[in-house]
Protein backbone atom coordinates (compact mmCIF):
# COMPACT_ATOMS: atom_id res chain seq x y z
CA UNK A 1 0.00 0.00 0.00
CA UNK A 2 2.99 2.30 0.31
CA UNK A 3 3.08 2.96 -3.43
CA UNK A 4 -0.51 4.26 -3.26
CA UNK A 5 0.39 6.74 -0.52
CA UNK A 6 3.46 7.79 -2.46
CA UNK A 7 1.27 8.18 -5.51
CA UNK A 8 -1.13 10.47 -3.64
CA UNK A 9 1.73 12.63 -2.39
CA UNK A 10 3.19 12.85 -5.89
CA UNK A 11 -0.25 13.56 -7.30
CA UNK A 12 -0.83 16.62 -5.13
CA UNK A 13 2.70 17.81 -5.79
CA UNK A 14 2.14 17.64 -9.55
CA UNK A 15 -1.22 19.38 -9.35
CA UNK A 16 -0.04 22.15 -7.03
CA UNK A 17 3.15 22.69 -9.03
CA UNK A 18 1.15 23.07 -12.27
CA UNK A 19 2.86 20.17 -14.06
CA UNK A 20 2.50 20.94 -17.78
CA UNK A 21 2.05 17.33 -18.92
CA UNK A 22 -0.65 16.67 -16.35
CA UNK A 23 -2.61 19.80 -17.20
CA UNK A 24 -2.21 19.14 -20.93
CA UNK A 25 -4.09 15.85 -20.55
CA UNK A 26 -6.75 17.61 -18.48
CA UNK A 27 -7.20 20.34 -21.11
CA UNK A 28 -7.53 17.83 -23.97
CA UNK A 29 -10.10 15.84 -22.01
CA UNK A 30 -12.20 18.91 -21.24
CA UNK A 31 -12.06 20.09 -24.87
CA UNK A 32 -13.00 16.78 -26.48
CA UNK A 33 -15.74 15.96 -23.96
CA UNK A 34 -17.21 19.48 -24.24
CA UNK A 35 -17.39 19.26 -28.03
CA UNK A 36 -18.94 15.79 -27.81
CA UNK A 37 -21.55 16.82 -25.24
CA UNK A 38 -22.54 19.92 -27.22
CA UNK A 39 -23.26 17.81 -30.30
CA UNK A 40 -24.98 14.98 -28.41
CA UNK A 41 -27.25 17.35 -26.47
CA UNK A 42 -28.20 19.41 -29.52
CA UNK A 43 -29.16 16.27 -31.43
CA UNK A 44 -30.18 13.97 -28.61
CA UNK A 45 -32.69 16.14 -26.75
CA UNK A 46 -34.97 16.79 -29.77
CA UNK A 47 -34.67 13.14 -30.85
CA UNK A 48 -35.43 11.94 -27.33
CA UNK A 49 -38.40 14.28 -27.15
CA UNK A 50 -39.78 12.90 -30.41
CA UNK A 51 -39.25 9.32 -29.31
CA UNK A 52 -40.93 9.83 -25.96
CA UNK A 53 -43.67 12.26 -26.92
CA UNK A 54 -45.12 10.90 -30.16
CA UNK A 55 -46.68 7.56 -31.02
CA UNK A 56 -45.78 6.24 -34.46
CA UNK A 57 -45.35 2.98 -36.31
CA UNK A 58 -42.06 1.31 -35.49
CA UNK A 59 -41.60 3.17 -32.19
CA UNK A 60 -41.00 0.03 -30.14
CA UNK A 61 -38.34 -1.43 -32.46
CA UNK A 62 -36.66 1.99 -32.65
CA UNK A 63 -36.69 2.28 -28.86
CA UNK A 64 -35.16 -1.19 -28.64
CA UNK A 65 -32.38 -0.13 -31.01
CA UNK A 66 -31.67 3.01 -28.96
CA UNK A 67 -31.61 1.04 -25.71
CA UNK A 68 -29.28 -1.52 -27.29
CA UNK A 69 -26.89 1.23 -28.35
CA UNK A 70 -26.49 2.18 -24.68
CA UNK A 71 -24.16 -0.79 -24.34
CA UNK A 72 -22.22 -0.07 -27.53
CA UNK A 73 -18.53 -0.86 -26.85
CA UNK A 74 -16.25 2.15 -27.08
CA UNK A 75 -13.62 0.22 -29.04
CA UNK A 76 -16.23 -0.61 -31.69
CA UNK A 77 -17.12 3.07 -32.01
CA UNK A 78 -13.42 3.85 -32.25
CA UNK A 79 -13.06 1.25 -34.99
CA UNK A 80 -15.92 2.76 -37.01
CA UNK A 81 -14.64 6.32 -36.67
CA UNK A 82 -11.12 5.17 -37.52
CA UNK A 83 -12.41 3.41 -40.65
CA UNK A 84 -14.10 6.60 -41.83
CA UNK A 85 -11.19 8.93 -41.04
CA UNK A 86 -8.25 6.81 -42.18
CA UNK A 87 -6.66 7.77 -45.51
CA UNK A 88 -8.48 4.89 -47.22
CA UNK A 89 -11.80 5.90 -45.69
CA UNK A 90 -14.47 8.18 -47.16
CA UNK A 91 -13.47 11.12 -44.91
CA UNK A 92 -9.73 10.56 -45.03
CA UNK A 93 -9.11 13.71 -47.04
CA UNK A 94 -10.18 15.82 -44.06
CA UNK A 95 -7.08 14.79 -42.14
CA UNK A 96 -8.93 14.51 -38.83
CA UNK A 97 -7.49 11.20 -37.65
CA UNK A 98 -5.47 11.48 -34.42
CA UNK A 99 -6.98 14.83 -33.51
CA UNK A 100 -9.27 16.24 -30.84
CA UNK A 101 -12.22 16.65 -33.28
CA UNK A 102 -11.91 12.97 -34.20
CA UNK A 103 -12.11 11.96 -30.54
CA UNK A 104 -15.04 14.34 -30.02
CA UNK A 105 -16.91 12.77 -32.95
CA UNK A 106 -16.52 9.29 -31.53
CA UNK A 107 -17.48 10.43 -28.04
CA UNK A 108 -20.56 12.18 -29.43
CA UNK A 109 -21.65 8.89 -30.98
CA UNK A 110 -21.11 7.26 -27.59
CA UNK A 111 -23.14 9.89 -25.71
CA UNK A 112 -25.98 10.30 -28.20
CA UNK A 113 -27.92 7.09 -27.37
CA UNK A 114 -27.65 7.90 -23.65
CA UNK A 115 -29.15 11.36 -24.14
CA UNK A 116 -31.88 10.09 -26.49
CA UNK A 117 -32.92 7.14 -24.32
CA UNK A 118 -32.97 9.00 -20.99
CA UNK A 119 -34.67 12.07 -22.48
CA UNK A 120 -37.35 9.84 -23.98
CA UNK A 121 -37.83 8.15 -20.60
CA UNK A 122 -38.12 11.53 -18.88
CA UNK A 123 -40.74 12.72 -21.38
CA UNK A 124 -42.71 9.45 -21.16
CA UNK A 125 -42.82 9.72 -17.37
CA UNK A 126 -44.71 13.02 -17.49
CA UNK A 127 -48.41 13.26 -16.80
CA UNK A 128 -50.30 12.07 -19.87
CA UNK A 129 -52.70 15.02 -19.48
CA UNK A 130 -49.91 17.57 -19.89
CA UNK A 131 -50.05 17.56 -23.70
CA UNK A 132 -53.84 17.90 -23.76
CA UNK A 133 -53.70 20.73 -21.23
CA UNK A 134 -51.06 22.66 -23.19
CA UNK A 135 -52.94 22.26 -26.46
CA UNK A 136 -56.21 23.35 -24.83
CA UNK A 137 -54.44 26.50 -23.62
CA UNK A 138 -53.49 27.30 -27.20
CA UNK A 139 -49.86 26.24 -27.13
CA UNK A 140 -48.23 25.89 -30.53
CA UNK A 141 -45.70 23.26 -31.51
CA UNK A 142 -42.76 25.30 -30.30
CA UNK A 143 -44.42 26.11 -26.97
CA UNK A 144 -45.43 22.47 -26.59
CA UNK A 145 -41.83 21.37 -27.18
CA UNK A 146 -40.21 23.76 -24.73
CA UNK A 147 -42.90 23.40 -22.06
CA UNK A 148 -42.59 19.62 -22.15
CA UNK A 149 -38.81 19.82 -21.92
CA UNK A 150 -39.09 22.18 -18.96
CA UNK A 151 -41.35 19.76 -17.12
CA UNK A 152 -38.88 16.95 -17.87
CA UNK A 153 -35.81 19.06 -17.01
CA UNK A 154 -34.69 16.91 -14.09
CA UNK A 155 -34.64 13.78 -16.21
CA UNK A 156 -32.81 15.63 -18.98
CA UNK A 157 -30.20 16.81 -16.48
CA UNK A 158 -29.69 13.21 -15.43
CA UNK A 159 -29.32 12.26 -19.10
CA UNK A 160 -26.66 14.91 -19.62
CA UNK A 161 -24.71 13.97 -16.49
CA UNK A 162 -24.84 10.26 -17.32
CA UNK A 163 -23.64 10.88 -20.87
CA UNK A 164 -20.91 13.22 -19.65
CA UNK A 165 -19.69 10.63 -17.18
CA UNK A 166 -19.44 7.99 -19.88
CA UNK A 167 -17.62 10.33 -22.24
CA UNK A 168 -15.15 11.47 -19.59
CA UNK A 169 -14.19 7.95 -18.54
CA UNK A 170 -13.98 6.18 -21.90
CA UNK A 171 -10.61 4.91 -23.17
CA UNK A 172 -11.18 3.00 -26.41
CA UNK A 173 -12.24 5.89 -28.64
CA UNK A 174 -9.56 8.25 -27.35
CA UNK A 175 -6.89 5.60 -27.84
CA UNK A 176 -7.93 4.46 -31.33
CA UNK A 177 -8.76 7.74 -33.07
CA UNK A 178 -6.71 10.04 -30.85
CA UNK A 179 -3.55 7.99 -30.80
CA UNK A 180 -2.61 9.05 -27.23
CA UNK A 181 -0.17 11.64 -28.62
CA UNK A 182 1.61 13.60 -25.90
CA UNK A 183 0.69 17.31 -25.75
CA UNK A 184 -1.86 16.76 -28.51
CA UNK A 185 -4.48 14.03 -27.98
CA UNK A 186 -3.53 12.44 -24.67
CA UNK A 187 -6.55 12.47 -22.35
CA UNK A 188 -6.87 11.80 -18.65
CA UNK A 189 -7.90 8.16 -19.09
CA UNK A 190 -5.29 7.29 -21.72
CA UNK A 191 -2.61 9.03 -19.66
CA UNK A 192 -3.62 7.04 -16.57
CA UNK A 193 -3.32 3.78 -18.50
CA UNK A 194 0.03 4.75 -20.02
CA UNK A 195 1.66 6.14 -16.88
CA UNK A 196 0.47 3.22 -14.75
CA UNK A 197 1.96 0.74 -17.21
CA UNK A 198 5.22 2.68 -16.98
CA UNK A 199 5.13 2.45 -13.19
CA UNK A 200 4.57 6.21 -12.75
CA UNK A 201 1.74 5.98 -10.25
CA UNK A 202 2.00 9.63 -9.19
CA UNK A 203 0.73 11.11 -12.43
CA UNK A 204 -1.86 8.35 -12.78
CA UNK A 205 -3.23 9.07 -9.31
CA UNK A 206 -3.11 12.83 -9.97
CA UNK A 207 -5.21 12.46 -13.10
CA UNK A 208 -7.56 10.08 -11.30
CA UNK A 209 -8.07 12.68 -8.58
CA UNK A 210 -8.87 15.29 -11.23
CA UNK A 211 -11.34 12.93 -12.90
CA UNK A 212 -13.14 12.35 -9.61
CA UNK A 213 -13.12 16.09 -8.88
CA UNK A 214 -14.72 16.89 -12.23
CA UNK A 215 -17.38 14.22 -11.69
CA UNK A 216 -18.08 15.58 -8.20
CA UNK A 217 -18.31 19.13 -9.53
CA UNK A 218 -20.77 18.17 -12.25
CA UNK A 219 -23.03 16.31 -9.83
CA UNK A 220 -22.81 19.17 -7.34
CA UNK A 221 -23.92 21.60 -10.05
CA UNK A 222 -26.85 19.37 -11.00
CA UNK A 223 -28.01 19.11 -7.39
CA UNK A 224 -27.75 22.89 -7.04
CA UNK A 225 -29.88 23.42 -10.15
CA UNK A 226 -32.45 20.95 -8.87
CA UNK A 227 -32.79 22.81 -5.59
CA UNK A 228 -33.04 26.18 -7.33
CA UNK A 229 -35.78 24.90 -9.60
Amino acid sequence: MEFLLEGLVTAFRLLLAGDAETYSAIAVTVRSSSYAMAVSLLLGIPLGFGLGHFDFRGKRPLRLVVDTLLALPTVFIGLLVYAFLTQRGPLGELGLLFSVPAMAAGQAILALPVVVALTATAVESLDAKLRVTLISLGAGRRQLFFSTLWEARHGILVAGVTAYGRVMTEVGIAMMVGGNIKWHTRTITTAIALETNKGLFGMGVALGVVLLTIAFGVNLAVNFLRRRS
